[in-house]
């Protein structure tokens, strides 16, 4: 599958109707993400101990922030996936195409 490879809708849901989830993670790549994750965990947590000993109350108003942002990615992506009939991962929308006819004449726009 290329980098701009577009399926079309009947083929996403005729993957789905297939019910078949195949294995993509082997031994060493579930290792890399563990390692990955542990590493990230610490350096987060570094920061915030950072924050927490040296920053004033800005801190208050800058998590504030981060969570409306975080809030409004979360409403993008509940977009996205009410967009997609089919269950799948955050890049689903990316890859479907919608044929002229369905964008135009019907009401469920997909």
């Amino acid at each position: 599958m290329g980098l701009f490879t577009k399926k079309p809708i009947g083929e996403l849901q005729a993957e789905a109707d297939r019910g078949v989830l195949r294995r993509s993670l082997g031994p060493w790549n579930l290792t890399a993400l563990g390692i990955g994750c542990i590493i990230g965990t610490g350096i987060f947590v570094l920061t915030g101990t950072a924050a927490s000993q040296n920053a004033g109350p800005a801190l208050v108003f800058s998590m504030i922030l981060s969570a409306s942002g975080c809030a409004f990615a979360g409403l993008c992506y509940a977009e996205f996936a009410a967009m997609v009939p089919v269950a799948g991962s955050a890049r689903t929308p990316t890859h479907m195409r919608r044929s002229a006819r369905s964008s135009r004449g019907s009401s469920a726009g997909i």
